[in-house]
C-alpha cells in the first residue's frame, strides 16, 4: 500500500497522475492519495481503466473517495469564489480491494492478497 502525498500529485499534470495511477494499481498496489482527484479526473481514470481490463489480467480497479467539500474560506467568501476541495482517495485492483462501507468520515474496506 502506497500513501501519496498532496504535495506529489500537485506536481503531475491531469494525464500524468491517471498514468501513474493505472501504472500503480496494474502492478498490485493500493494507494491512498491525501487529496483526491478532481471529478474530471476520476472520469478519465474509470475511462482509461475500462478500456484496459483483461479478464486473465487486468481486472480494473475499486475506488473509493470521501464527498467532496466546498471550500467555504474567508478568502473564498470575500472574492465570492467557493471552490471544491477533493478529499481523501483508496484506489486499488478490484480483485484486492472491496469497499465495505462509505459514508461522509469512514471508508471501511477489505483488502485481500494478490491472487
Amino acid at each position: 500500500m502506497d500513501l501519496i502525498s498532496e504535495d506529489k500529485l500537485d506536481e503531475m499534470a491531469p494525464v500524468e497522475k491517471v498514468r501513474f495511477i493505472i501504472d500503480e494499481v496494474k502492478s498490485g498496489k493500493i494507494l491512498v492519495l491525501e487529496k483526491g482527484l478532481t471529478p474530471e479526473e476520476e472520469a478519465n481514470l474509470i475511462e482509461i481503466t475500462m478500456s484496459q481490463i483483461e479478464p486473465d489480467d487486468f481486472s480494473g480497479i475499486e475506488m473509493e473517495s470521501y464527498p467532496f467539500k466546498i471550500d467555504n474560506s474567508l478568502f473564498g467568501k470575500l472574492f465570492k469564489k467557493n471552490t471544491i476541495r477533493t478529499r481523501l482517495t483508496v484506489i486499488g485492483p478490484a480483485n484486492q480491494l472491496k469497499t465495505l462501507k462509505r459514508d461522509r468520515n469512514l471508508i471501511s474496506a477489505l483488502v485481500s492478497a494478490k491472487e
